[in-house]
């Protein structure tokens, strides 16, 4: 038996026991990674560690920890009355702003995971505020930032674009663009209504500022100073997020560590807030997520996506086989980076499109969406920060429904796109 073949029968064996010993999947993950890459794969430890994704793991400590400051200090009170006031008290139009904002983060060159965790976090707290589900907020915040990603100056455009050239094939970025705001928008509509959107329609809430402290007689001196001191942690807090948006989005400083860092600083200059707010990290979402992405890494590592990919070549039916490369696309990078998808899958597959069996535009367009729409995954980055970021009472269920969208979405995605794109022959 191949490598390829037991690696893939030791992820469905991960699955399997995670859910029915009810254990969690990432420390699974990892012990498939230790058996298979010691004992089957004579890999050694750094080559097993070299798969960690320590990017991954520094970004959701980072964020979440920074975001546990900036709500036990009242910082994230304020950004959600701000927000509601924005949409006139309109609790519908909420998640359509973070779809709009997020899109708009990626579409002028922000990283998606980045976007994502911006948004995630403010998001996430006006769900929980106004009543609004944490799944149909986070997949808004994920839409939205697939939505954007794929205009010419943005990270995934300029990857896809920038293979398709070097590859000798036919593109058009900016129908890839629109085809890509048009798709996910479509879906976001399917997802307000799939999951509590409608109940949502006609609630509003009053856009009055809560009343302060006041000063009055009653007022100790211990009290106007404990306010004094909040005061200047919502202003440090306020401004570290402005500096974590220009930092991460404007001057491409890695999102994990500038957010660490920040959240660090707030915390040595109040140090009574690592108490309560280190423990808030996702710590068992940062062992999932990190499990399962260094077993897939080693999957990698032993070809096992180079041999799925190589095997559409041999597929005599081309829309079959056009399906067949989407559905790689989805399936890998639910687990996987999409930026490492797409670099790697394109030139896997020019083979099979220089043959001329189907449009070539029509293709890359359908699997650069099957590939993106999938980082709904509580396994991808931004499906990892939606569950981190949701409260823990809502996390098990949050997690459960990305997951189901998520793996859905590997099979419901090369559909559509192949039905849109590929099938009538237009592209």
């Amino acid at each position: 038996m191949s490598t390829q073949v037991v690696s893939i029968i030791g992820l469905v064996l991960i699955f399997a026991l995670a859910t029915l010993r009810s254990v969690n999947m990432g420390a699974v993950a990892f012990l498939g990674a230790f058996l298979l890459g010691t004992f089957v794969f004579g890999q050694s430890s750094d080559d097993l560690f070299a798969g960690f994704p320590g990017d991954l793991f520094v970004t959701l400590v980072g964020v979440t920890l920074l975001f546990a400051i900036a709500k036990a200090n009242g910082t994230v009170d304020w950004l959600i009355h701000s927000g509601v006031r924005a949409v006139r008290g309109r609790i519908a139009l909420i998640p359509w702003v973070m779809f709009v904002i997020t899109a708009l983060l990626t579409m002028v060159g922000a990283v998606v995971p980045g976007a994502v965790a911006m948004m995630a976090p403010i998001g996430l707290n006006f769900a929980t505020r106004y009543r609004i589900s944490p799944l149909l907020m986070g997949l808004l915040i994920i839409n939205g930032a697939s939505a954007g990603g794929f205009s010419p100056i943005s990270i995934f455009g300029s990857i896809t674009n920038g293979v398709v050239e070097r590859s000798g094939l036919p593109g058009d970025p900016v129908l890839l663009w629109i085809s890509s705001l048009l798709f996910n928008a479509l879906l976001s509509v399917a997802v307000f209504y799939l999951f509590g959107g409608r109940r949502l329609l006609g609630r509003r809430v009053s856009t009055e500022q809560p009343d302060e402290p006041s000063g009055g007689s009653g007022t100790t001196t211990a009290t106007r100073t404990s306010t004094t001191t909040s005061n200047a942690q919502r202003i440090t807090t306020v401004t570290g997020l402005v500096a974590l948006a220009v930092g991460a989005l404007a001057l491409e400083f890695d999102v994990g560590l500038l957010s660490l860092s920040i959240a660090t600083v707030i915390v040595l200059l109040w140090p009574e807030v690592a108490k309560k707010c280190v423990s808030e990290v996702a710590w068992p979402t940062v062992l999932l997520v990190c499990g399962v992405v260094t077993y897939v890494s080693l999957m990698e590592s032993v070809g096992t996506i180079e041999f799925l990919g190589n095997g559409v070549v041999g597929i005599g039916i081309p829309l079959l086989a056009a399906f067949v490369i989407c559905l790689i696309g989805g399936g890998v990078s639910a687990f996987a980076s999409t930026t490492g998808i797409l670099g790697a899958l394109i030139p896997l597959a020019v083979p099979f499109l220089q043959t001329g069996q189907v449009g070539a535009v029509g293709l890359i367009i359908a699997l650069a969406l099957s590939s993106s729409v999938v980082d709904s995954s509580p396994f991808s980055t931004s499906g990892a920060l939606v569950v981190a970021n949701t409260p823990e009472a809502e996390r098990d269920a949050t997690f459960k429904g990305l997951m189901a969208w998520g793996m859905s979405m590997i099979v419901i995605a090369p559909v559509l796109t192949c039905a849109i794109f590929v099938l009538p022959g237009w592209l």
